[in-house]
């Protein structure tokens, strides 16, 4: 009955210790129990051990597959200006541009006729007169009427710089001819007559006038001995004109 009791109390423990989920560690130099259970008889369960010290990292795992792109992200911020590049190439010439509008009509401008003196006249005849000026009545030009056919003078009204020349036929005998300035004589022309031709006695001059001054020609010297003319192959001419006026002085 005795031997009945350790068998039954045997099972029951032995089914205890597989339900229960811990184990309960036997010592390692422990005697193993020999025989059957009515020989051995084994302790209550153990307390649970205390947590064992944590094992060393793992190896590192291989790297896993590429995902898949992101999406596209905003504009960064704007960057500080570069430095200036090296210029180009020129390139070819454009087309040329449309014309532009006509510019605005300038004021009107002094009128260059009031610049303007000249004339050039000739001789009809013969001159023998001396001392007195000669008068020209043949006109070839004369159109600001500043030579006077009736005193044989040229008077400027403009003052400035001007040129005047003579071309005087010369028969028969010598002929001294001056050109006079306001009663002064400023150049002489002395033709000595060669028999039998016909000479030519010639001048010609730059002078300054103020407005008001006369210039003429005239013969001086023996009367019977001067003998300027003009006929239908030969003339005798005197011509003059304004060179450029004295622009800062008023007329």
């Amino acid at each position: 009955m005795e031997q009945g009791s350790s068998l039954l109390f045997c099972s029951m423990l032995l089914l205890v210790m597989l339900s229960s989920n811990h184990e309960v560690a036997a010592e390692e130099n422990s005697p193993q129990p020999q025989g059957s259970c009515a020989n051995w008889m084994a302790g209550a369960p153990g307390h649970p051990g205390h947590n064992g010290v944590p094992g060393r990292d793992g190896r590192d795992g291989r790297d896993g597959q590429k995902g898949e792109k992101g999406e596209l992200g905003g504009p960064g911020e704007k960057g500080d200006k570069g430095s200036l590049g090296v210029a180009g190439i020129a390139g070819p010439q454009g087309v040329p541009g449309i014309p532009g509008n006509p510019g605005l009509k300038g004021d009107r401008g002094e009128s260059a006729s009031v610049y303007r003196s000249a004339f050039s006249v000739g001789l009809t005849s013969r001159v023998s007169y001396i001392n007195i000026p000669i008068k020209f009545t043949k006109i070839f030009y004369n159109e600001q009427n500043h030579y006077d056919t009736v005193t044989g003078k040229f008077r400027a009204t403009i003052s400035g710089v001007y040129y005047f020349a003579y071309h005087l036929s010369v028969y028969a005998s010598d002929v001294k001819v001056s050109l006079f300035k306001k009663d002064t004589a400023i150049i002489i022309t002395y033709d000595q007559y060669q028999k039998n031709d016909v000479d030519q006695a010639s001048g010609s001059v730059l002078l300054h006038l103020a407005s008001g001054d006369e210039v003429w020609l005239q013969l001086y010297g023996e009367e019977e001995n001067s003998s300027v003319y003009a006929d239908n192959v030969n003339d005798s001419t005197f011509m003059g004109f304004l060179l450029y006026p004295d622009i800062n002085n008023e007329w």
